[in-house]
C-alpha cells in the first residue's frame, strides 16, 4: 500500500442518541442546513438595499414557508429516488418507500419538490414565484454542503477507482480494496462552497433586483458542478453507466443547465429593480 494512501476514518453513523431517540448525520445535515439556510433567508430579506427596495417576502411568510420547503424537500427526494434510480425494487417491495432512514433521496427529486413548494406558497401568498425561487436557491448550497459531508461520514457515494498515488486516496470499507476518490468532498466543495460564493456575490453585485437571475444561476452552475461530480463518483450499482459512459445524475443536469441558461437569460433582459447597490 502506498505510504500517502488514506484509510477511510471510520465515524459512528449516529450523530446523537438520547434514549430511544437517535439521530443519524443524514437527518441532522437536513436539520442543520434548513435551520441555517432560513437564518441566512432572513439576513438577505432585511437588506432592502440588495432587493431596491422591500423585499417581496415578509419575514412572517419566510418563517411559514420553512415548513413547506421542508416538506417539498423530504417528499421530493424520496420520491425523485423511487423514480430515479430504483424503481423496481420499490415496486416489488413498496412498503421501504417510507424507510427513509435507510437512505436513498435524490437532489433532483427534491429539487423539483421545491419548485412545487415555492409556486404553491408564492400563489397562495401573493408573492412574485421567481423572487421566491431567488431566496430559496441562495440559501440552498448550505444544505447541498452538509449533505455531502454527510454522505461521506456515512462511507456511501464514494467515488470511483484513483490512482494509488493520488495523495488523498482512500480506501472505504464498504467499497472494497481499490483506492476511490472522495468524491463526496469534491461535491461538497463545487456544490456547496463554490456555488454559495458563486450566488453570494451575485447578490452582492444586485442580483436579486432581477427576479430569476440567482435561480438560474442556481441551476447551472449546480447542474455543471454535478456532471463534474459525476466524473469522479461511482454509479449507484444498481444503475450502473448508462449510453457512452454517461451515469442517471449527469442526465438528469442536462435538462437543469438548459433551464437555466433560459431563465438567466429572461432575468437579464428584465429591467432591475431600484438603484444600483451602495459600494460601502
Amino acid at each position: 500500500m502506498p505510504f500517502l494512501l488514506i484509510d477511510f476514518p471510520v465515524f459512528n453513523p449516529v450523530a446523537l442518541s438520547l434514549g430511544p431517540i437517535v439521530i443519524r448525520w443524514y437527518a441532522l445535515a437536513y436539520i442543520v442546513g434548513i435551520v441555517l439556510g432560513w437564518i441566512y433567508a432572513r439576513s438577505l430579506i432585511k437588506k432592502e438595499r440588495l432587493w431596491g427596495g422591500p423585499a417581496p417576502i415578509t419575514l412572517p411568510q419566510l418563517d411559514d414557508f420553512i415548513l413547506w420547503i421542508t416538506i417539498g424537500i423530504i417528499v421530493g427526494g424520496r420520491t425523485g429516488y423511487v423514480l430515479f434510480y430504483n424503481l423496481p425494487f420499490f415496486i416489488a417491495h413498496p412498503g421501504e418507500i417510507l424507510e427513509l432512514w435507510k437512505g436513498g433521496m435524490s437532489f433532483h427529486g427534491g429539487f423539483l419538490g421545491c419548485v412545487a413548494a415555492v409556486m404553491l406558497f408564492a400563489r397562495r401568498n401573493n408573492i412574485p414565484i421567481l423572487s421566491l425561487g431567488d431566496i430559496t436557491t441562495a440559501v440552498a448550497p448550505i444544505g447541498l454542503f452538509l449533505g455531502r459531508l454527510a454522505n461521506f461520514i456515512n462511507s456511501e457515494l464514494w467515488g470511483r477507482h484513483a490512482d494509488p498515488d493520488l495523495p488523498w486516496a482512500m480506501i472505504f470499507p464498504n467499497g472494497g480494496p481499490l483506492p476511490r476518490h472522495p468524491s463526496q468532498l469534491y461535491e461538497a466543495g463545487l456544490e456547496g462552497i463554490v456555488l454559495f460564493a458563486a450566488l453570494a456575490i451575485m447578490i452582492r453585485m444586485g442580483a436579486l433586483k432581477r427576479p430569476g437571475l440567482i435561480l438560474g444561476s442556481f441551476i447551472t452552475i449546480y447542474g455543471v458542478a454535478r456532471i463534474i461530480g459525476e466524473h469522479f463518483r461511482e454509479p449507484d450499482p444498481q444503475l450502473g453507466f448508462l449510453w457512452g459512459g454517461l451515469t442517471m445524475g449527469m442526465l438528469l443536469s442536462v435538462p437543469m443547465i438548459i433551464v437555466g441558461v433560459i431563465i438567466i437569460t429572461t432575468a437579464v433582459r428584465r429591467r432591475a429593480n431600484g438603484p444600483a447597490p451602495s459600494s460601502t
